[in-house]
């Protein structure tokens, strides 16, 4: 069975290197058979998001209420009704009892012999001889070992004794809990861009929907089901040779793994369709029926790793979502903080870069070059400045020179010349204006007008310093004399 799955641990080298084969339903499988009541609530929590179901309808399908099914009310009795009773009552070992793992391994001999002969045209919908199927029911149902294989007994012989199987049960193998959740399954569609539901089947809904639904059927039923579709499912894909497709199979089994027991095609009325459309789907996607998803397994595997479990998929959604909406102030957080390391450290090499950098233009010797550099110091902001960590000592003044020379530069050229000095560097200091520049400058009132006096000035008291000193020359030689 695929509920059962075991795990050995080998030391062997020599098996080291094959692959490890993992049920992913592993923990769902185990979720299942040690707590049943946890299994079904977080699987019937799925199945209600995606179908209606009323209060009764969702009753019947927990269990809680006996199933109220199509023709369950009405008086009359009619003869199909009656004969299919009176045919129940007769129970066997095998055919007509409750569904049994016995019954299952009896049954899976004719499912395997029909795997081999699915070339026969006509396959499940033309009867076999009625007196070999009598033999072959009877060995069943004794126990006794058959053998298939011998040419005893035809194909038809025993596909027909497999639908007879199915059609004696008590109950449906769809059971009659599940009926109301399959005609649900069967409404769902598509919707268009404005929200209006429309003809389109939903299919991807319905896969997910019929998973969550086998997850809850019971364990013979899902077994038995689950080799039925495998067989039908290969059926049809030889329908070029059996003339038997997904369809024509849904027809002839809809009525005895899906219909209600004591019901006629009148009771059903409208729901025919659903129901035989509802199994060909069935048989078309069976190799995705019976895989749990996603979601399911990952609650289970957390149920078991510590973790509570989450009771739909939309709760695990939005715990995702909530968990990465928490995660992200986190996150956020954490990067701020090695934002802020980072800049402080930054900073800090910054500091020290700069503070080594003044110590070297601070020894450096003095020059116009190193002022400069000073003055670009002092333009940063004081986070950044190490001039306040590093003492620094005013840079001396230079003696002003005494000579006879200087003298007459400073009389003379003194006050112009460093005017235009001044105006020609690149970050002038404000200049310091004398008692006659002040008067000067009311006088002419600009800029221009200045330069232009102190020119004149200037020339005027170069030629009477030159005449004073012809003066004097003139008055040495005639002295001499």
């Amino acid at each position: 069975s695929d509920a059962i799955c075991n795990f050995v641990i080998c030391n062997d080298s020599s098996f080291r290197s094959q692959p490890i084969i993992f049920n992913p339903d592993f923990f769902v499988e185990k979720l299942r058979h040690e707590k049943p009541e946890v299994f079904t609530e977080l699987v019937v929590s799925n199945i209600t998001r995606l179908i209606d179901l009323p209060g009764a309808e969702l009753a019947q399908l927990m269990g809680e209420e006996h199933p109220k099914l199509p023709g369950a009310n009405s008086t009359a009795s009619g003869f199909f009704r009656s004969l299919m009773s009176l045919k129940r009552k007769e129970k066997g070992v095998v055919f007509g009892s409750p569904l049994t793992e016995e019954g299952i391994a009896q049954v899976s001999q004719l499912i395997e012999y029909l795997h081999k002969n699915l070339r026969a045209e006509g396959l499940f919908r033309v009867p076999g001889n009625s007196i070999r199927q009598q033999i072959l029911k009877d060995a069943l149902n004794s126990g006794t070992d058959i053998d298939l294989d011998s040419g005893e007994f035809h194909s038809n012989d025993v596909a027909t004794l497999l639908k007879m199987f199915l059609g004696e049960l008590p109950e449906p193998l769809l059971t009659h809990k599940h009926f109301h959740a399959h005609l649900k399954i069967a409404d769902l569609t598509l919707f268009d861009e404005k929200g209006n539901k429309t003809s389109t089947p939903d299919k991807e809904r319905q896969i997910e929907a019929l998973q969550l639904l086998f997850l809850i059927l019971p364990a013979p039923n899902r077994s038995l089901l689950k080799l039925l579709l495998d067989l039908l499912y290969q059926t049809a894909k030889k329908q070029d040779k059996n003339k038997m497709s997904a369809h024509n199979l849904a027809l002839m089994f809809a009525p005895h793994i899906l219909w209600p027991r004591n019901v006629t095609a009148n009771d059903l009325q409208e729901n025919i369709t659903k129901l035989n459309n509802g199994v060909t789907f069935m048989i078309k996607h069976s190799q995705k029926l019976f895989k749990a998803p996603v979601y399911i397994r990952e609650c289970a595997r957390l149920h078991y790793l510590g973790s509570r479990a989450h009771t739909s998929k939309d709760d695990l959604d939005l715990l995702t979502s909530s968990g990465s909406k928490e995660l992200q102030p986190l996150k956020s957080q954490k990067r701020s903080r090695l934002d802020s390391c980072h800049q402080e450290e930054t900073q800090q090499r910054t500091e020290e870069a700069l503070k080594e950098l003044f110590r070297h233009v601070h020894n450096m010797p003095d020059s116009a070059k190193k002022k400069k550099l000073i003055r670009q110091f002092n333009k940063h902001p004081t986070a950044l400045t190490p001039g306040s960590d590093v003492p620094t000592s005013p840079a001396p003044r230079r003696a002003r020179s005494r000579s006879f020379s200087g003298l007459i530069k400073r009389k003379v050229l003194g006050t112009p010349v460093i005017l235009e000095r001044k105006s020609r560097d690149t970050t002038p200091e404000p200049a310091r204006v004398s008692k006659e520049n002040v008067q000067l400058l009311q006088k002419c009132g600009s800029p221009a007008h200045v330069s232009q006096a102190k020119l004149k000035t200037l020339e005027g008291r170069k030629e009477e310093s030159c005449r004073r000193m012809r003066a004097l020359l003139l008055s040495k030689d005639s002295s001499s004399l």
